[in-house]
Protein backbone atom coordinates (compact mmCIF):
# COMPACT_ATOMS: atom_id res chain seq x y z
CA UNK A 1 0.00 0.00 0.00
CA UNK A 2 1.53 3.29 -1.08
CA UNK A 3 0.88 6.28 1.16
CA UNK A 4 0.65 9.64 -0.57
CA UNK A 5 -0.08 13.24 0.30
CA UNK A 6 -1.23 16.11 -1.87
CA UNK A 7 0.51 19.42 -1.21
CA UNK A 8 -1.55 22.54 -1.79
CA UNK A 9 -0.54 25.41 -4.08
CA UNK A 10 1.58 23.39 -6.51
CA UNK A 11 -0.72 20.36 -6.16
CA UNK A 12 2.21 17.98 -6.09
CA UNK A 13 1.71 14.34 -5.09
CA UNK A 14 4.17 13.30 -2.40
CA UNK A 15 4.88 9.58 -1.95
CA UNK A 16 6.35 8.19 1.26
CA UNK A 17 9.97 7.21 0.69
CA UNK A 18 10.22 9.02 -2.67
CA UNK A 19 12.16 12.29 -2.59
CA UNK A 20 10.68 13.46 -5.91
CA UNK A 21 7.10 14.74 -6.08
CA UNK A 22 4.76 13.63 -8.84
CA UNK A 23 2.99 16.33 -10.85
CA UNK A 24 -0.34 15.49 -12.44
CA UNK A 25 -1.92 17.52 -15.22
CA UNK A 26 -4.01 20.31 -13.66
CA UNK A 27 -7.06 19.16 -15.63
CA UNK A 28 -6.72 15.43 -14.96
CA UNK A 29 -9.56 13.56 -13.28
CA UNK A 30 -7.05 11.79 -11.02
CA UNK A 31 -5.88 15.13 -9.61
CA UNK A 32 -9.47 16.27 -9.08
CA UNK A 33 -10.28 13.08 -7.13
CA UNK A 34 -7.18 13.52 -4.95
CA UNK A 35 -8.09 17.18 -4.33
CA UNK A 36 -11.63 16.23 -3.26
CA UNK A 37 -10.30 13.55 -0.90
CA UNK A 38 -7.76 15.98 0.59
CA UNK A 39 -10.36 18.74 1.00
CA UNK A 40 -12.88 16.38 2.63
CA UNK A 41 -10.25 15.05 5.05
CA UNK A 42 -9.32 18.63 5.91
CA UNK A 43 -12.98 19.63 6.42
CA UNK A 44 -13.58 16.57 8.61
CA UNK A 45 -10.54 17.33 10.76
CA UNK A 46 -11.50 20.98 11.23
CA UNK A 47 -15.12 20.09 12.10
CA UNK A 48 -13.97 17.52 14.64
CA UNK A 49 -11.50 19.95 16.22
CA UNK A 50 -14.17 22.67 16.49
CA UNK A 51 -16.59 20.25 18.15
CA UNK A 52 -13.93 19.30 20.71
CA UNK A 53 -13.25 22.95 21.49
CA UNK A 54 -16.97 23.66 21.75
CA UNK A 55 -17.55 20.72 24.11
CA UNK A 56 -14.62 21.79 26.27
CA UNK A 57 -16.04 25.31 26.57
CA UNK A 58 -19.49 23.97 27.47
CA UNK A 59 -17.99 21.57 29.97
CA UNK A 60 -16.03 24.22 31.82
CA UNK A 61 -18.84 26.78 31.93
CA UNK A 62 -21.33 24.38 33.51
CA UNK A 63 -18.97 22.25 35.58
CA UNK A 64 -17.47 25.27 37.31
CA UNK A 65 -20.80 25.76 39.06
CA UNK A 66 -20.95 24.16 42.51
CA UNK A 67 -23.56 21.39 42.45
CA UNK A 68 -23.40 20.76 38.69
CA UNK A 69 -21.88 17.38 37.95
CA UNK A 70 -21.91 15.17 34.89
CA UNK A 71 -25.54 14.06 35.29
CA UNK A 72 -26.87 17.57 35.86
CA UNK A 73 -24.85 18.89 32.93
CA UNK A 74 -26.25 16.13 30.69
CA UNK A 75 -29.81 16.75 31.87
CA UNK A 76 -29.52 20.48 31.16
CA UNK A 77 -27.89 19.95 27.75
CA UNK A 78 -30.47 17.33 26.73
CA UNK A 79 -33.32 19.65 27.69
CA UNK A 80 -31.99 23.00 26.42
CA UNK A 81 -29.53 21.89 23.72
CA UNK A 82 -26.89 24.56 24.31
CA UNK A 83 -25.32 26.72 26.99
CA UNK A 84 -26.74 29.79 25.24
CA UNK A 85 -30.26 28.42 25.68
CA UNK A 86 -29.53 27.55 29.32
CA UNK A 87 -28.36 31.13 29.84
CA UNK A 88 -31.55 32.52 28.31
CA UNK A 89 -33.83 30.14 30.25
CA UNK A 90 -35.85 31.54 33.10
CA UNK A 91 -35.08 30.56 36.67
CA UNK A 92 -38.43 28.76 36.76
CA UNK A 93 -37.51 26.64 33.73
CA UNK A 94 -34.20 25.72 35.33
CA UNK A 95 -35.87 25.04 38.69
CA UNK A 96 -38.11 22.42 37.09
CA UNK A 97 -34.98 20.43 36.17
CA UNK A 98 -32.50 21.09 38.96
CA UNK A 99 -34.33 22.70 41.87
CA UNK A 100 -34.58 26.31 43.00
CA UNK A 101 -31.20 26.68 44.75
CA UNK A 102 -29.15 25.25 41.90
CA UNK A 103 -31.19 27.14 39.29
CA UNK A 104 -30.44 30.38 41.11
CA UNK A 105 -26.73 29.49 41.25
CA UNK A 106 -26.66 28.61 37.52
CA UNK A 107 -28.33 31.89 36.52
CA UNK A 108 -25.92 33.89 38.67
CA UNK A 109 -22.78 32.09 37.50
CA UNK A 110 -23.66 31.96 33.79
CA UNK A 111 -24.77 35.58 33.95
CA UNK A 112 -21.29 36.51 35.16
CA UNK A 113 -19.70 34.59 32.24
CA UNK A 114 -21.26 36.87 29.61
Amino acid sequence: LTVIGLAKRLEEVIRVGDPYPLFLDRNSQALKVLQRIRDEAHRFGITFHRSLRSKAAVHSALRDIKGVGEQTEQRLMMHFGSVARIMSASEEELSALVGHTLAERIKTQLGNEQ
